[in-house]
């Protein structure tokens, strides 16, 4: 919503709210504009559309011309953005209702997912649902969609997820697009009495399972931009790629201490590294050195506007889709070996024990001597070996590390080992989850899946990462007076979802306290008890839903997860603008400087979350492409599985040597009449009484694949 529009909304409630104070008063608008003491003529005339507005919603009343009086026979309403379920049934979430209030179909009243608008509350037998009473504000999102040409009109088929009605389109908008491709297409209108709302077609991606096709459909789909505008482009082009003298005396200077990078090898953008020097007494120093993207990303500039609406970079299957162009997320922010780089950096030096004894903060420059692939030094750490063998190495040759560099690498992992073991007795919770990772050919098909699994090297950087999030949160959270600031925070479970994980996980055998004095030690139990199981990876998806989301925010409520009081995201500017934000925030502080107003801080925290919540299942959706693409040549073959999930449709199953997931539908059950049980996740059969429950392991045959829809039938082999 534009700020006008923001603006012009609080005028409304406030307009509202003088009525609901005296409902039974007649007020015209200079009483209005006096009480709110609005004297101006703009002011005045934002008066009578406020009243107009609210007379059309029957908010109010008009009893006589120009007097207006609360509308007490009308039913509150209330503004929310509409979920739309897969279930068709739409969702808000409104300031009286602490659930969600379900919106039958018949009562969504054209309104669509995203769209901002007002509802009221109705009972319904022992519960309260909602109906869409008005639209205020259609969103501005884009639907993908088959398109299907008749001679005068056309139709986006357009039905899944959250939108439950195809698009007509008019004969003037049929352009030369083609019958059968997959199109992106953005709402016009909708008439009263037709069924279908109107639609414009703005792009063409292709044929339907098409790789290019279905990835650019996914990032479409959310509303995820791949492509930069060419001014944004030019504005990157135009930043100087020279290091300026003057630059550097403003800086601490580490271009003479030993510093790598370490990141996994198919990166291009390096946006961390560390440095490490022995001190006196056993202590070492330690530089954790971030990409300083601040100093080439000015506030309020195009380049920094693009990243804003970003706000993250996105990882698919076959790309990464970045929030900064490549001039500056491959290039000029990337902290290549050889190279002179500015970065902000966490500098702290530690005792033998990984505890920190001092630690400073502050824009620096660095030059890295190597970089590093994680695989590279899992080799040398498992091999406890200075050289690395051809097969593992980055150039594909054999190679010895400096003494240097081994010293330092062998001492920081280490170090991390105390920190992890530090982090977890504090009740930091361990998801080491496997993630599913394919081999992709030259036209980036899958060829083979394998699993990446989080070994020593990861956990090293890791371990450093959170350690310098972890210190700039409190070194400015602790400040009195307070100073605004950007906090990542993880609020604790929720107790239901805790009580359900309880009764599921008990089927395969687990007992777990989740009202015990230390949940998060009876988590850590659970996850470790089934790790190499067939259930391990369905017990770690239970265990993640029942946790709360970590989100952006001013305000720190601490980060449950990790056992945290105060914890940022300071690490990952060239891929998280959060991150940009936070740097910015600690050198206005260093700088003694004011703050950004809480407000607008916390706008960009929300916009920020809603982001990466976003990207976050456009990755996922890519990689139930890229299994869908894997398992295309296998119908007919079986598979042993397990059962990942029960619904009232069916049964999903997830495949053990590959994590594919497929469903069994009821109706392929053929030998009798299945039901679904809802309180013990199972389907029972009525004759038979044969039951399959959440968790069993289930031999099963690939029926049918489906790349477009992305979904996988499979049937059991009895």
């Amino acid at each position: 919503m534009s700020k006008k529009k923001k603006e012009f909304k609080r005028l409304e409630n406030k307009v509202l709210t003088l009525f609901k104070k005296q409902p039974t008063k007649l007020m015209n608008y200079k009483q209005i504009a006096s009480q709110l003491e609005i004297k101006d003529t703009q002011g005045r005339n934002n008066i009578i559309r406020a009243l107009n507005q609210l007379l059309s919603q029957k908010q109010l009343k008009s009893i006589q011309r120009g007097s207006y009086q609360l509308n007490s026979a009308k039913r509150e309403l209330y503004e929310a953005q509409l979920t739309i379920l897969p279930t068709g049934k739409g969702a808000v979430l409104i300031e009286t209702h602490e659930e969600e209030l379900l919106i039958p179909k018949k009562y969504l009243n054209k309104g669509l997912h995203q769209d901002v608008v007002l509802v009221s509350v109705h009972r319904k037998d022992k519960r309260f649902e909602a109906h869409v009473e008005q639209i205020v504000e259609r969103s501005k999102r884009e639907y993908v969609g088959v398109f299907e040409r008749q001679k005068d009109f056309g139709f986006v088929l357009c039905r899944k997820g959250n939108m439950y009605t195809d698009l007509f389109i008019e004969r003037t908008e049929l352009g030369d697009f083609k019958d059968g491709e997959k199109v992106v297409v953005v709402f016009k209108d909708w008439e009263e009495g037709r069924e279908a709302p109107n639609g414009k077609i703005v792009k063409s991606l292709g044929v339907p399972g098409a790789s290019e096709t279905e990835i650019h459909s996914i990032l479409h789909e959310y509303g995820l931009p791949y492509e930069f505008p060419q001014n944004i482009e030019n504005a990157a082009e135009k930043l100087s790629k020279k290091i300026d003298p003057s630059e550097i005396k403003k800086r601490r200077d580490f271009r003479e201490v030993l510093t790598f990078t370490i990141d996994p090898i198919s990166a291009k953008d390096f946006d961390d590294a560390l440095s490490y020097q022995k001190l006196e007494n056993g202590t070492i120093e330690v530089g954790i050195h971030i990409a300083d993207v601040s100093h080439y990303v000015e506030p309020n500039s195009p380049l920094d506007q693009e990243a804003y609406e970003r706000a993250t970079s996105v990882y698919l299957v076959d790309r990464v889709v970045p929030m900064l162009p490549e001039v500056l997320s491959n290039g000029l922010c990337s902290l290549r070996p050889n190279e002179d780089k500015y970065t902000f950096s966490a500098v702290f030096v530690l005792n033998e024990k990984a505890e920190v004894i001092k630690e400073w903060f502050g824009k620096t420059i660095i030059h890295s001597d190597q970089r590093f692939s994680y695989e590279e030094v899992q080799y040398l750490l498992e091999n406890k070996t200075k050289k690395i063998d051809s097969r593992t190495s980055l150039n594909g040759t054999s190679y010895d590390v400096t003494d240097a560099i081994y010293e330092a690498i062998v001492t920081l992992n280490k170090q991390a080992k105390f920190l992890r073991r530090r982090r977890m007795k504090m009740g930091a919770i361990s998801f080491d989850r496997v993630e599913v990772n394919f081999n992709l050919d030259e036209e980036n098909k899958p060829e083979t899946v394998f699993f990446k699994t989080s070994k020593d090297a990861n956990k090293l950087i890791e371990e450093f990462m959170l350690l310098a999030n972890k210190r700039v949160a409190m070194f400015i959270g602790k400040q009195r007076p307070p100073f605004n600031f950007v906090y990542r925070v993880h609020d604790d479970p929720d107790e239901q979802k805790l009580f359900n994980l309880k009764q599921t996980i008990a089927n395969f055998g687990y007992s777990f306290n989740p009202k015990g004095k230390n949940v998060s030690k009876e988590i850590n139990k659970l996850l470790l008890d089934c790790q190499g199981t067939r259930e391990q990876n369905l017990i770690d998806t239970l265990t993640l839903r029942s946790m709360s989301k970590a989100e952006y925010t001013t305000e720190n409520i601490g980060h449950y997860g990790l056992a945290f009081s105060h914890y940022t995201h300071f690490t990952s500017p060239i891929r998280r603008y959060p991150d940009v934000m936070v740097h910015r925030l600690l050198q206005s502080f260093l700088e003694k400087k004011k703050s950004m107003e809480a407000d607008l801080l916390e706008e960009a925290c929300k916009h920020a979350s809603q982001r990466e919540q976003l990207a976050t299942k456009a990755e996922r959706d890519s990689i139930k492409y890229m299994q869908m693409i894997f398992m295309e040549d296998k119908v007919g073959q079986e598979f042993n599985g397990v059962i990942s999930g029960v619904t009232d449709r069916g049964m999903y199953v997830e495949i053990i040597e590959n994590k594919c997931e497929g469903m069994i539908r009821l109706v392929d059950l053929k030998h009798d009449y299945f039901h679904f049980d809802m309180d013990n996740h199972s389907i029972i059969g009525e004759r038979t009484k044969k039951v399959y429950q959440l968790g069993d392991p289930i031999r099963i045959k690939v029926k049918k694949v489906n790349v477009v829809r992305r979904f996988l039938d499979f049937i059991p082999v009895e």
